[in-house]
């Protein structure tokens, strides 16, 4: 099953039950039962009592008595907040990314798994990916517990069983090479929690995002990502700070990834995918911003590509024709970069890229848009690296 790039098998619940909560008893179930469910209710009311993001905040009791002005301030003003619980845990972050990139650069995937807001902010990032960066189909997958419906309805009961988690990523042939970044606002997803274990027991690299300090998804992940936000403005809506902070460090496990990868030149996105006519523009648009040509020599260089923006600029910037740009990216992995440098060495004439640099700003990317100079003979290496 794939939704938009990403596989998904999730509830719509905001926050997830405990690890190893025990399946829900249905309602005609004898006394016995009944009593069983009274107590695992209990034992989940007495656990979700001890989150961070379960905490009930008394100062805000009466917020609905509040104009309509001063909710969106007190709202806007906890929202401020995420960044700085972000921050705190960058380390970790940057050391996850630099395993992700490691394992990708060899085949491997990054695959993530949560229940409802979690699980859909993974799908969601995983979707994202293609038209951005050219993923390959499978490359960035999203897992949500419950299935493609529970992306827009709620499955009560999915978030609970570690052992679907497991059977998707089996599904899946996790190996050593892939990435499984389980999500869980508490921290206590059982569906998240298992994905974890499940992966590690396949020596796949493991990273647990959480919203709780102490967590038993960080616990179990090899980088444990815990973004202590606090309590939401309505008890126990993680799909608030909560979800922003996995919106906020979702984007970058996957944006900082790709960099590593080459997928970008600088800023610009020269692996976009443009598959409608608004990313047809902004592919001359990068082309024009990474090497100021003239917009028929943009036009011929991505005709000549097939419409490929990092080789379109590799012909331009490298001086090369098409079938050796592609042969050039193929052999440095993508890295138009190092492609460049390639094409520059080919000609043994210094770095071809400073050919693109009128108001080199030292990153490889030119900051102004005048017409390219015409390098001459001689001319040495200018501010782009390349």
């Amino acid at each position: 099953m794939t939704t938009s790039q990403s596989q998904t098998a999730a509830t719509g619940t905001d926050d997830p039950h405990p690890a190893g909560a025990q399946p829900h008893t249905p309602e005609s179930a004898g006394p016995a039962g009944a009593g069983s469910r009274r107590s695992h209710h209990d034992e989940l009311r007495r656990q979700l009592g001890t989150l961070t993001t379960e905490a009930f905040r008394s100062e805000l009791a009466e917020i609905d008595q509040l104009p309509t002005l001063e909710i969106a301030k007190i709202m806007n003003a906890e929202d401020s907040t995420v960044p700085t619980a972000v921050a705190a845990q960058l380390p970790v972050i940057a050391e996850a990314i630099d395993g992700i990139a490691e394992r990708m650069a060899r085949g491997g995937r990054l695959l993530y798994a949560g229940a409802g807001t979690a699980g859909r902010m993974g799908v969601l990032d995983a979707s994202e990916c293609p038209p951005t960066f050219n993923t390959a189909p499978g490359q960035v997958t999203g897992l949500i517990a419950g299935g493609p419906g529970a992306l827009v309805n709620s499955v009560e009961g999915a978030e609970d069983s570690a052992e679907a988690a497991a059977d998707e990523l089996t599904a899946l042939k996790v190996t050593a090479d892939d990435t499984v970044v389980g999500i869980s606002a508490s921290g206590r997803t059982p569906f998240a929690v298992g994905a974890v274990e499940y992966a590690r027991s396949r020596g796949a690299l493991t990273v647990g995002l959480a919203c709780n300090a102490d967590s038993a998804l960080g616990a179990a992940a090899e980088h444990g990502i815990e973004v202590v936000v606090g309590p939401e403005l309505l008890t126990g809506s993680t799909r608030l700070k909560a979800g922003t902070a996995q919106k906020l460090v979702l984007n970058m496990l996957s944006t900082v990834t790709m960099i590593r990868l080459g997928k970008t030149y600088g800023n610009l996105m020269v692996d976009l995918r443009a598959s409608n006519e608004k990313l047809r523009a902004r592919s001359r648009r990068i082309v024009e911003l990474a090497t100021g040509a003239p917009d028929e020599e943009i036009e011929a260089a991505l005709t000549a590509t097939d419409g490929e923006v990092k080789a379109a600029i590799l012909t331009i910037l490298g001086d090369v024709p098409a079938p050796a740009a592609e042969r050039l990216l193929r052999t440095t992995h993508g890295h138009l970069r190092a492609a460049l440098r390639s094409a520059a060495g080919g000609h043994g004439d210094g770095d071809r890229a400073d050919h693109g640099a009128r108001t080199g700003n030292g990153t490889g990317i030119p900051t102004g848009a005048a017409p390219r100079p015409d390098p001459g003979p001689g001319t040495g290496p200018g501010t782009n690296a390349g």
